[in-house]
């Protein structure tokens, strides 16, 4: 890799290598997030993949799953976040998690986070598993 002669080489490689981390892991639903902001806001844009994929997603510290669970464990604790905890849901099942370990994960947050926000969470996961033809769930899936 060679060094970026300026910053705005600097800021384009953040991004390219955003972008491949970003679809590694989200697929096209992540893309059609940033691109939807392409007329509203595209910096926002830009620094969702820039910085939150190319500086922070990509570190090597946790894996892409543990990292996967740890932000379906934050969006449920926030709250009012289903659209973005939807994209989280299909980006954990892209690197691994089954639905019943997402399942899991979001019932262990009713004791963290309270039943209105692992019921806003479960509900949200189940239109994931539902668009993706994995209900009914059962053991093996």
């Amino acid at each position: 890799m060679t060094m970026p002669t300026n910053e705005a080489e600097a800021r384009q490689e953040r991004f390219e290598r955003g972008l491949e981390v970003l679809e590694r892991i989200d697929g096209e639903v992540g893309r059609r997030v940033v691109d939807a902001l392409g007329d509203v806001s595209p910096e926002l844009g830009h620094q969702v993949v820039a910085w939150g994929f190319g500086e922070i997603y990509s570190r090597p510290g946790l894996p892409p799953r543990e990292r996967q669970l740890v932000t379906l464990g934050m969006l449920t604790a926030l709250g009012g976040c289903e659209p973005q905890l939807e994209v989280h849901v299909n980006a954990s099942l892209n690197v691994g998690l089954t639905p019943q370990e997402i399942v899991e994960a979001l019932l262990h947050s009713a004791v963290y986070c309270g039943f209105p926000k692992a019921l806003n969470a479960t509900f949200t996961a189940r239109k994931v598993f539902a668009e993706r033809g994995l209900l009914p769930l059962t053991p093996d899936r």
